[in-house]
């Protein structure tokens, strides 16, 4: 999601038009006298985030690791059983 925010929708491109297009269509069908609804009105605002200086990448682990525990994620680099006992473990590089 956050991906998204900033560089558009993942998959076919511009589908976000199409479906806002459909969706002013079926608005304006169910709306009375008065404005009109445009596609602009149902189309995300990509970009928002493209003001902000860009995070470093300790931030952006931070803000993974948080969206993953709110999941119900685990991370299997703090211990938690669920690894590849065939790999040999990462360094924590977070941690000096």
């Amino acid at each position: 999601m956050a991906y998204e925010q900033v560089t558009g929708p993942i998959g076919p491109e511009r589908q976000d038009l199409l479906f806002s297009i459909l969706a002013a269509t079926v608005s304006n069908t169910a709306r009375g006298k008065g404005r009109k609804a445009e596609p602009k009105d149902f189309l995300p605002k990509w970009d928002q985030g493209a003001k902000r200086e860009p995070a470093d990448w300790q931030q952006m682990l931070a803000t993974v690791k948080t969206m993953n525990r709110r999941m119900g994620g685990t991370n299997e680099q703090e211990g938690d059983g669920h690894g590849d006992p065939g790999r040999a473990p990462r360094i924590n590089r977070d941690r000096h």
